[in-house]
């Protein structure tokens, strides 16, 4: 295992520097077989929100990673990294493209949180294996997709009621779930993303509500990948 801040990543999956679109594919199919699709975890304390922006210029990525308590939802801890990005952008294969800078925030954590919620896909992907389940495989941490779009699958009508959700489906397996965040607002795509399962997944983001259609954890870590980082003293999220 190799460490970077207070997580450790597993030396036998190290993410390729640069890869083809092709050899991208067949990673995947090999590594979805790696995805644990239930509970393996206990007490959730942290949880950490993950998101990827391109403020300035289309190449180069900032991802930040938000670490709050669970379930207080208090900000706590974040780390910020840029990278030039050299991965073009193809659906389906967006791990590729915003992986390593993710990693590097996580590299920069002070912390080592619980359970991540990224912003994209788990096995709700063509391949069973977007973003969410690749940065569990790659850390060993649970994680859970958040998506705001749809990439596959088919649902119902979502009641329009806060909370309430119907499965994704997709080649009559359940990939997902359509949660109403929010009453009157486009519902959210929920999947499971490593060692955790699709109800527990779904618990947990209702858990991280509040009165927006995105749970705390990725709304803060848009924000802070955005650059829309409040003003603080001695850098200690304490004194924001």
């Amino acid at each position: 295992m190799v460490v970077m801040g207070n997580i450790l990543l597993s030396d036998n999956h190290p993410f390729p520097d640069h890869i083809t679109p092709e050899k991208a594919r067949q990673l995947q199919e090999t590594l979805r077989r790696r995805v644990i699709r239930k509970d393996l975890f206990s007490r959730i304390h942290l949880v950490a929100g993950i998101d990827v922006g391109f403020p300035k210029r289309e190449n180069i990525a900032q991802a930040a990673v938000a670490v709050l308590r669970f379930p207080e939802l208090e900000l706590i801890n974040y780390s910020i990294a840029r990278r030039t990005i050299t991965f073009p952008y193809i659906p389906g294969l967006l791990s590729f493209r915003e992986t390593p800078v993710i990693l590097e925030a996580l590299r920069k954590l002070g912390i080592r949180p619980d359970l991540l919620l990224c912003d994209g896909h788990g096995i709700a992907h063509p391949l069973r294996f977007g973003l969410a389940s690749h940065i569990g495989l790659i850390t060993g941490l649970p994680t859970i997709g958040v998506a705001k779009t749809r990439l596959i699958g088919l649902h119902g009508i979502v009641p329009n009621r806060k909370g309430d959700w119907v499965p994704l489906t997709h080649d009559n397996e359940i990939i997902g779930a359509v949660l109403r965040s929010r009453v009157g607002i486009k519902p959210v795509y929920v999947s499971i993303g490593h060692k955790i399962s699709l109800e527990t997944a779904v618990e947990i983001v209702r858990r991280c509500l509040t009165r927006y259609r995105l749970p705390e954890t990725t709304r803060w870590a848009h924000r802070i990948a955005s650059g829309n980082v409040p003003a603080r003293k001695h850098d200690s999220p304490e004194n924001w």
